[in-house]
């Protein structure tokens, strides 16, 4: 769970491999448009942004060390998950889901 300015900044940079059932929840203070990118991250993600009623507004991939590509939220977000990609397909996870048990 990223929740200080350091975690979100770190991200999961520099990891070489991610177990498939872990992820990071990144909880920002207040609600926001918060781009995400790659840069120094070697696992293929998946993101998806999560607005302030815990539902979720948007899925992407993402692709190891890009750093060209920035992921913007299309709205307002108060979360984000980020997960090996693929995770939230093999899940049957998609956008409107509500996600439960964030802190």
């Amino acid at each position: 769970m990223a929740k200080t300015a350091e975690e979100m900044k770190n991200g999961l940079m520099f990891r070489e491999n991610m177990d498939s059932d872990r992820g990071m929840l990144f909880i920002f203070e207040k609600e926001g448009e918060y781009p995400f990118w790659m840069k120094n991250t070697y696992i293929p993600l998946s993101i998806a942004f999560i607005s302030v009623d815990n539902k979720i507004t948007q899925l992407d991939n993402m692709f190891p060390l890009d750093t060209v590509n920035l992921h913007f939220p299309r709205r307002p977000i108060k979360y984000v998950v980020e997960v090996n990609r693929g995770w939230f397909v093999r899940h049957k996870i998609k956008i409107g889901d509500k996600v439960e048990g964030i802190p």
